[in-house]
């Protein structure tokens, strides 16, 4: 069984290039060491050779033994755009991906990028990588420039991505109440995982699952703390009448169907998860290339479970071949 690696990053250079010609609301920097520094609204990413070098890419996979990565892009996203520039971008990326599967076969495949600013465009999009371009989903953001992911904006898209079937993949971004996570690098070590726990509990119990049953949902890191808090949704689904206005049963019988990846390298965590939503529902994830994931890391903690060897092989990419082979 392969082992795919289902979280992990990529800028297109034709993306970048795109983001220093303009216009856009990125601004492009070169660091020390050659980089593109990529400046958005409060924050900023460096674009390593793993992150836009396919070639470079490659090797590394190779070096780690591992046979296949979901593409994605990170954050800024292009929501961050005006709505045309966003989709310009959107089917930019996407069509570099569905090139960099092309020309790596079955090195990788990938989850599209959308204009998520304008749902319309975004459910147009998500049928264009989908039909086209054989891209197995999209990532989502956890919030959209504020915006939560339950909003009813949100569910011509939803439409789109439940008559395709279509994975759809909740990555966290700035999150709510950033102004009190700007030292320490609090804002991805710990805004990052609540923003994905209440993308995931709004839209659960604002019942978007309930609605588009098609839909596969999978949550970066594990999850945030989902499969901690789960059993306090379901206390709230029967204390308060509000947790039960659209949704029949507990957050948890829908929150058990979602996919959960690796990104937390704590082998008790991930106990934690695999008693949650079963082994069947976790998939290996690394975070290359960013400074914070590690592939060797991804490996040992997984290996270092004290499940069976099946569980072990399932989670390190059998349950991910199954959930891309069914789109």
């Amino acid at each position: 069984m392969p082992i795919i690696d289902f979280h992990n990053h990529y800028y297109p250079p034709a993306y970048l290039d795109s983001l220093r010609v303009g216009p856009s609301a990125v601004q492009v920097t070169v660091d020390d060491d050659g980089n593109p520094r990529l400046h958005y609204p409060g924050d900023y990413n460096i674009a390593v050779p793993g992150h836009r070098d396919i070639d470079y890419r490659e090797r590394v996979l190779e070096e780690h033994g591992i046979d296949t990565q979901v593409l994605t892009l990170t954050t800024p996203g292009t929501h961050v755009e005006a709505p045309a520039t966003a989709t310009r971008l959107a089917a930019l990326v996407n069509d570099a991906f569905a090139e960099a599967i092309q020309s790596k076969r079955g090195r990788f495949t990938a989850l599209a990028t959308l204009p998520l600013n304008d749902a319309a465009r975004s459910a147009t999009e998500l049928e264009r990588a989908c039909r086209d371009l054989g891209l197995r989903g999209a990532m989502l953001f956890s919030n959209v420039n504020g915006i939560a992911l339950s909003d009813t904006r949100f569910w011509p898209l939803y439409e789109a991505a439940n008559d395709l079937s279509a994975v759809l993949y909740i990555h966290p971004t700035s999150p709510a109440g950033v102004e009190a996570m700007t030292d320490y690098w609090l804002m991805p070590l710990v805004g990052f995982l609540f923003d994905t726990t209440l993308a995931a509990s709004k839209l659960v119990f604002s019942g978007v699952p309930e609605r588009f049953p098609r839909i596969r949902w999978v949550l970066c890191h594990l999850g945030g703390a989902i499969p901690y808090l789960a059993e306090r949704l379901d206390r709230g689904f029967h204390a308060f009448r509000e947790c039960r206005a659209h949704i029949p049963h507990p957050p948890g019988h829908y929150l058990r169907r979602f996919y959960y990846d690796t990104v937390n390298f704590d082998p008790r965590a991930l106990e934690l998860a695999i008693h949650f939503a079963g082994a069947g529902h976790i998939l290996a994830g690394s975070d290359y290339p960013h400074q914070i994931g590690s592939i060797p890391r991804m490996l040992e903690t997984i290996r270092s479970l004290p499940i069976s060897d099946a569980e072990k092989t399932a989670i390190l990419g059998g349950n991910a071949a199954k959930l891309l082979a069914a789109v």
